[in-house]
């Protein structure tokens, strides 16, 4: 069985599936009569011809070693993962290889961090680390067909960040 580590998410690694939406001091501004920041547009959303929606996903708790066995893709647009209840998520990513997920890379993300996937970016399943997690899903509405999943022949069991 093929084996990965997770690593820490950063937006330098994260970048060719997506945005990670976390404070920085890139266009930053304050507002609220001083008592708030502002940290602008951090993610490329991307609806296609449908519309943003905001659902709530509630997903049971997951645990190391994680067996990724099925990955999806939304071609016809973007996905935000937003937690709510503190709980970080194991989001797992493929570069896509003439239509089908290449080999995959895990991350985990921070209870205050949240991704953009790009549109078309093949990735996980929901899998809340160790309790259940909420979170808010920040996607494409409309039609057309906007899910495709591809299951692995051989599952690939991915453990948490060494050290």
């Amino acid at each position: 069985m093929t084996m990965i580590a997770a690593q820490p998410l950063t937006a330098e690694a994260f970048a060719p599936f997506g945005d990670v939406l976390e404070l920085t001091d890139r266009d930053s501004l304050t507002i609220n009569a001083g008592m708030c920041q502002r940290h602008h547009d951090l993610a490329q959303l991307d609806f296609g011809e449908g519309r943003a929606g905001i659902s709530l996903f509630d997903g049971k708790a997951r645990h190391f070693p994680y067996t990724l066995d099925l990955v999806e893709r939304h071609p016809l647009g973007s996905q935000a993962f937003i937690p709510m209840n503190g709980v970080p998520l194991l989001v797992t990513v493929c570069p896509d290889e003439d239509g089908i997920p290449g080999t995959p890379q895990a991350f985990i993300m921070r209870a205050d961090q949240a991704i953009n996937l790009h549109k078309g970016t093949w990735h996980g399943v929901l899998a809340p680390i160790d309790a259940q997690g909420l979170y808010a899903v920040v996607d494409r509405i409309g039609d057309g067909t906007n899910l495709e999943e591809f299951s692995f022949a051989e599952p690939i069991l991915v453990h948490p960040p060494k050290g």
